[in-house]
């Protein structure tokens, strides 16, 4: 699995430093490659106000042009990080996610949507669900690499996991606190910014709430059009909803891409927001319908494993060893134990299995 024709640096850095001591740290002079402080070339606020007027001109006519690549290279602003390429978006998701019809319709339609509003009435808010290995994380990848043009290296996409971030579930004032902190500067610095929660499983109840004002259509963040924002929710919660029912599909001998939103989002949500073990347990966010798209991922079959098998060998130059394919997928553990159909894992381990049996 892969992210396609983007490049990207996947440097996943931690949003903020532990127990977020250092949360309003201020930025330095860079320093020249002498080790001295690089002079403010801005002087004062006028000039970066005139060069940010020049890069609104050099929108609307392209002469200017050479104003917008002077201001960002002088100005840190995510005016230039930001590129979105809903068509290469649009080709990875279909080319390299597997098994997975309705994240990539689901995903596809709602940034595509998103985006075409100059100005959005709220957030948009993705919920992503299902088993380990079956593509969440990677998607959530494929959203920074082609809506930023530094990728998920970019610094206006911050990824949390709570193991990191919010380790001690008795400590949930003090991330409440930090986390509204954090996210309100950083919508500040930039409105397009995109939150990444992965493991939301593992999330300290009570914590996610804290954003509940952020994901409506009635806050307000001065300085900033805070709607423009995307929020991204990684979790294994409900997979045993999603899992039954691409059971009883491919049991009834129908393929799983008949399989629609509406035949378990019901079900889904409900399991999502009774599960003490979900950072959504009885969340005012799910009560008040603030997340725009579930996004549930079904199981992955052995041809699945082995699509995924076959396109890391092909990176190596090795698209050849169908030998190599065949044993990763044969080396996979599938459930039910009546039946084999899905692989317990997804693609998690394939990398590994590849290496075994070259």
């Amino acid at each position: 699995m892969h992210h396609g024709t983007c490049s990207c640096s996947c440097s996943f850095a931690p949003p903020f430093p532990y127990y977020f001591l250092k949360l309003k740290k201020k930025k330095k002079n860079p320093t020249s490659l002498t080790g001295k402080s690089t002079p403010d070339i801005f002087g004062s606020g006028s000039t970066m106000a005139v060069l940010a007027v020049l890069l609104l001109l050099s929108v609307l006519n392209p002469v200017l042009s050479v104003f917008q690549k002077l201001y960002c290279s002088l100005a840190d602003s995510c005016d230039c990080d930001f590129k979105p390429c809903i068509r290469d978006l649009e080709w990875d998701l279909y080319k390299n996610l597997y098994g997975q019809h309705l994240a990539q319709d689901i995903v596809s339609e709602a940034v595509t949507s998103f985006l075409k509003k100059e100005n959005p009435d709220r957030p948009l808010v993705l919920s992503f669900h299902g088993s380990s290995g079956t593509g969440k994380t990677l998607v959530s990848s494929m959203l920074g690499s082609h809506l930023y043009s530094e990728g998920m290296g970019s610094q206006y996409v911050h990824l949390f996991l709570p193991s990191i971030h919010f380790p001690l579930p008795d400590h949930v004032k003090e991330y409440q606190w930090a986390l509204k902190s954090w996210v309100e500067g950083k919508l500040k610095e930039c409105a397009h910014s995109i939150f990444i929660f992965d493991e939301m499983e593992r999330m300290p109840l009570g914590v996610i709430d804290i954003l509940k004002p952020f994901l409506g259509p009635s806050h307000v963040v001065f300085r900033t059009n805070y709607r423009k924002a995307i929020y991204v929710f990684i979790s294994t919660t409900g997979e045993a909803v999603i899992n039954q029912l691409a059971l009883k599909q491919q049991q009834a001998g129908l393929g799983r891409e008949e399989i629609r939103l509406e035949d378990l989002k019901e079900a889904l949500v409900q399991s999502v927001y009774n599960s003490s073990t979900s950072g959504f347990y009885h969340s005012d966010i799910l009560q008040e319908e603030l997340i725009t798209r579930y996004v549930p991922f079904l199981p992955l079959t052995r041809r699945h494993v082995e699509r995924c098998a076959r396109w890391q060998l092909c990176q190596l130059g090795m698209c050849h060893r169908t030998d190599v394919v065949e044993a990763v997928g044969g080396d996979m553990v599938y459930t039910p134990d009546e039946g084999q159909y899905f692989s317990t894992i997804g693609c998690k381990a394939v990398s590994t299995k590849i290496t075994l049996f070259l």
